[in-house]
């Protein structure tokens, strides 16, 4: 795994499958995903790399259900006093207590679904805080404004840091090895995804963090805008 950094608050943890991202405030620490089922030890060696220790963890915000953002969460969450944050529509997901919808697939997307590794699924996870659109979050002196952006699943949440223009867009969005950012694959609603794909699109966005692909930096509101216009229902 790969330690970048964005800007001084702001780290990727790059996992060979996903992303997590690790804000810096200024009462501790707040990872967005956890990477897949196993990598706790490998985001611990990242903070301690970073200066900081796993009690320094205040905060999880989930941003959707699959195993490659909530796989490490539960354990994460026993490293000390620690909350996790999920959107209210995929809590029962999360913590085990129903499944998941399954991606509707669109003819193209079946062979890169069907090469997909076998996946390791996570076990329950604890959700402290159950939100919805327009909750906000304190990261310690800085404000996170969870957007509901249903269609990759149903209860996808982007967190949108106004003060730094940061977005975190979960699966959402994506960008490929070229650099071309994309609508998210493998959604539940295609439609939905598109219309959410727009909606952060037209917020006002300096860094924009993806769960696959490298971040955009500078002004990734004008690629965002980009990409959504050409984004069909």
């Amino acid at each position: 795994m790969d330690v970048v950094t964005l800007e001084p608050r702001l780290h990727m943890l790059a996992f060979p499958v996903g992303h997590a991202y690790l804000w810096v405030g200024e009462d501790g620490l707040t990872l967005i995903d956890t990477g897949e089922v196993g990598k706790a030890p490998a985001v611990a060696d990242a903070i301690a790399g970073l200066g900081f220790r796993t009690g320094d963890v205040r905060r999880v915000l989930l941003t959707h259900f699959h195993d490659d953002h909530v796989g490490s969460a539960a354990a994460i969450a026993g490293w000390g006093d620690v909350l996790v944050y999920a959107h209210s529509t995929e809590t029962p997901i999360i913590r085990g207590l129903e499944p998941g919808p399954p991606p509707v697939l669109r003819d193209w997307e079946r062979p890169l679904f069907e090469q997909l590794p076998p996946r390791v699924l996570p076990g329950p996870v604890r959700v402290d805080r159950e939100l919805t659109d327009g909750d906000t979050i304190d990261l310690g002196g800085v404000d996170a404004v969870a957007v509901h952006v249903p269609g990759h699943t149903p209860g996808s949440v982007a967190y949108y840091l106004p003060e730094p223009r940061v977005l975190f867009t979960g699966d959402t969005v994506a960008r490929l090895p070229d650099g071309t950012v994309i609508l998210g694959v493998f959604n539940v609603d295609h439609d939905r995804a598109v219309d959410s794909l727009r909606r952060q699109a037209a917020l006002d966005v300096g860094i924009a963090c993806f769960g696959h692909g490298a971040p955009l930096t500078g002004d990734a509101s004008a690629q965002l805008r980009r990409t959504a216009a050409t984004a069909h229902l």
